[in-house]
């Protein structure tokens, strides 16, 4: 195995930085059969989101999915894409704009660079760590954008960025967050999103909190992420001015046959108006950004289902996306990972 290594190291040049390397989940780079073929093939091919032996996995996607998942995809993707991409990677760039300028207010201009790499897709998450190396970062703060930890999400970008660094010479000094759930000013951004909307839109009948599932074996095999979520609804809920039990927690984007976390977003909403609920909102605290799983499955098709069982009103509250409490958060997140010579820490939660 060979290794990539610094030779043009100025010894007499600036002190070396922290950088900060953003990760999300990944989009393809056109919404188009081809494209999603592509970036399918790499992300259903991570042994952390598909846990089946790899041989039985391998026959499965190559001569059942691939073939016939790309196109349906394109389809959805095509039905949310954006003039400047996939939403998901605007979001994403806003985010790291919007960080990288605040960084810059403290600390000064370029003494914390911030780059974005996608853990499937692009770019990629060793290239964001190269374009930080060649920033003479030596000491990377990696914080992927899940609240709630789980294997499939933040594991996964551990290893990416371990695979990575295992090809370097000179491996700089590495902090990987892992979740952010209970943080303060995580919850304080979750919680004026819903009051902001409440005031526009007026008081739900059931507030509901969707995350992304998960195979229930997973949680019985170790995984907290449920427990995550379940902690995240609780806290939100004693922050919130509105009745703990018309608050629900609920799972959306199961794939496959097997049983995953429960209860389903979808047939969650198709009861409720049967149980006298005709106005709902759902909010999806496990997305740092708005992307298909939730513009096109909740915003679209969850809605349609909650419409068709019988409900009159349907709203939902977007991700807190490049909201300024949401960088407030990412700030302070960094600001608490960084070495002792930047000095301590100022956090308001005003």
């Amino acid at each position: 195995m060979g290794f990539t290594g610094q030779t043009d190291y100025n010894h007499d040049g600036p002190r070396p930085k922290t950088g900060v390397l953003l990760t999300n989940l990944g989009t393809p780079d056109a919404p188009t059969s081809k494209a999603l073929r592509v970036y399918l093939k790499e992300f259903l091919s991570d042994p952390r989101v598909v846990e089946i032996p790899r041989l039985v996995w391998w026959l499965i996607l190559h001569f059942f999915i691939l073939p016939l998942r790309p196109a349906k995809s394109a389809k959805l993707y095509a039905s949310i894409w954006q003039k400047e991409g996939s939403p998901l990677w605007v979001i994403s760039q806003k985010q790291g704009e919007k960080l990288q300028q605040q960084l810059d207010n403290t600390y000064g201009e370029g003494e914390v660079p911030v780059t974005i790499g996608m853990r499937y897709g692009n770019p990629s998450i060793a290239s964001a760590i190269d374009q930080l190396t060649a920033q003479n970062v030596r000491n990377l703060i990696v914080l992927p954008l899940y609240p709630q930890y789980s294997g499939a999400t933040g594991g996964s970008t551990f290893d990416a960025v371990a695979h990575h660094l295992q090809s370097l010479r000179w491996v700089p000094e590495v902090k990987v967050i892992n979740g952010y759930h209970q943080h303060p000013q995580y919850l304080r951004a979750l919680r004026l999103s819903v009051e902001r909307h409440f005031e526009t839109h007026g008081v739900p009948d059931k507030l509901v909190l969707s995350y992304h599932g998960t195979p229930q074996r997973y949680l019985e095999q170790g995984d907290p992420y449920s427990c995550f979520c379940q902690q995240t609804t609780r806290l939100l809920s004693e922050q919130l001015d509105y009745p703990a039990d018309k608050i629900m927690t609920t799972f959306q984007s199961r794939f496959g046959k097997a049983t995953w976390l429960q209860p389903y977003t979808d047939t969650t909403l198709a009861s409720l108006p049967n149980e006298g609920v005709k106005h709902v909102a759902v909010i999806c605290p496990g997305f740092s950004a708005d992307c298909l799983e939730t513009l096109e499955e909740i915003e679209g098709e969850n809605r349609e289902v909650f419409i068709e069982a019988g409900g009159k009103e349907f709203h939902y509250i977007p991700c807190l996306n490049d909201n300024d409490d949401h960088i407030q958060m990412m700030s302070e997140l960094i600001e608490q990972n960084l070495p002792p010579q930047f000095g301590p820490l100022k956090i308001s939660l005003n």
